[in-house]
Order: C-alpha cells, then sequence, then structure tokens
C-alpha cells in the first residue's frame, strides 16, 4: 500500500469523480469525503457512493451537516428556485461558506488520517461565478489550514490541490475519460430527481453538456422526461 494518503472531497458530480482518479493517478491512497448538508436531493451522495466504489477509494465517509438551517441558497432552501437560465453576479445557487466548512472537516480528517493533501474539485473556468471556487480562496485556506493544525505548526504543512482549476469542462471530461472516469455513474445536477436523471436546464445541467460536446463524448446523462 503507497504511504502517501489524501483526503479527496467527493460530491459525485463530474468533477470530483475526475478528481478522485487523478488523486489515485498520482499515487495517493484516497479517503473519499462527502457531505449531507441539507441540498434538495440526495442522488449525488448515491452516485458518490458508486464513484468512490468504482475508483477504489480506500473509505467513503459522508458527514451531515445541516446547511438548510441557514438556507440563503436554491440548494438549500426550497423556497428558492433553481434558476433555469444564466444569471449575472454570483447565483443563487452559491451557498455561503460551503466550500469553507467542507475543507474544514476534510482538514481534520487529514490530520485525523496523518494525510497531508486534501483534492477538492473546483474549477475557475467553467463555473458559476461562485467566491470560493478560485485560486485566492484556495491559498488562504492552505495558509489557515497550516496556522490552525498541530500538523502545521509541527511543520508538517498541508496541501489543497485543484488540479481542475484552469481546465474547461471539456478538458476536464477528456482527462477523466483517459484515466477510466464512468461519467454514467455521476450526478451533477442542481435538481435532479431521487432516480438520479439530470433536469437539463439548470446551470450545472448546461456547463455539463456543453462539456461533453467540446471533449467529443456521448453524453451519458440521464435526464427526467418531460410531460
Amino acid at each position: 500500500m503507497s504511504e502517501k494518503q489524501a483526503v479527496v472531497l467527493l460530491s459525485g458530480g463530474l468533477d470530483s469523480a475526475t478528481v478522485l482518479a487523478i488523486a489515485s493517478q498520482q499515487g495517493y491512497q484516497c479517503h473519499a469525503l462527502s457531505m449531507s448538508y441539507g441540498q434538495r436531493h440526495a442522488a449525488e451522495l448515491a452516485a458518490a457512493e458508486k464513484v468512490a466504489a468504482s475508483m477504489g477509494a480506500v473509505e467513503h465517509k459522508v458527514i451531515h451537516i445541516e446547511l438548510d438551517a441557514f438556507g440563503g441558497s436554491a440548494l438549500t432552501d426550497t423556497a428558492i428556485e433553481v434558476p433555469e437560465s444564466l444569471e449575472a453576479g454570483i447565483p443563487v445557487t452559491y451557498v455561503p461558506a460551503r466550500n469553507t466548512v467542507f475543507l474544514s472537516l476534510a482538514l481534520g480528517w487529514a490530520e485525523v488520517l496523518d494525510a497531508h493533501d486534501i483534492f477538492i474539485g473546483i474549477n475557475a473556468v467553467d463555473y458559476s461565478g461562485y467566491p470560493d471556487c478560485r485560486p485566492q480562496f484556495i491559498q488562504a485556506f492552505e495558509g489557515l489550514a497550516n496556522l490552525a493544525t498541530k500538523a502545521g505548526v509541527e511543520g508538517k504543512p498541508f496541501h489543497i490541490h485543484t488540479p481542475l482549476i484552469d481546465l474547461t469542462k471539456g478538458e476536464i471530461i477528456r482527462q477523466g475519460r483517459e484515466l477510466g472516469v464512468d461519467y454514467g455513474l455521476t450526478v451533477s445536477c442542481y435538481q435532479a430527481n431521487q432516480a438520479g436523471e439530470a433536469c437539463g436546464v439548470c446551470d450545472s445541467c448546461r456547463l455539463r453538456a456543453k462539456g461533453f460536446i467540446e471533449a467529443g463524448f456521448a453524453d451519458p446523462t440521464r435526464y427526467q422526461i418531460k410531460t
């Protein structure tokens, strides 16, 4: 077994599945971490379980937190509709502090595991304008991680890996296909149904569909049948 250990944040979507494959290809023993945070549907968590198993993760944990207790996002508050067209500025699908919370929990687990590498599938090219998907945020969090932990203070720094941050969705898909990712297992839709079928009209669905066209591969996404 490789001595290289990593915590990989795994949402069950296209990007995080690709990141898990990249970390594994780089020789890490991957500990996959998913969040049940009060999101609109659990289909992505079921997808994460399948992806973790298919990519050979050492283990897969699901942590339950209640970001829906605050709401403030179309993904955590059913009173706010998921937009079906692109919005100017930061969209209502932004979940306040989500990546900060997720990375903090990944950091805690990594320190317990004596792992010093954390992988997250954020992207600053084909993304929805979220402030916590920018390189500046990752740089700031990595600095915080190394100030706020016993390991960091004792000279065993943490590194936050964002291998997709400068890639287009098409480039991500091509890389994932080369690494054997089965994108048919993934769920990216903001409002998928219980069967994991995508709506086809939300921002995430549009970016995903555009990516498969750019990559030149058939889109394996299962879409809801509109009546």
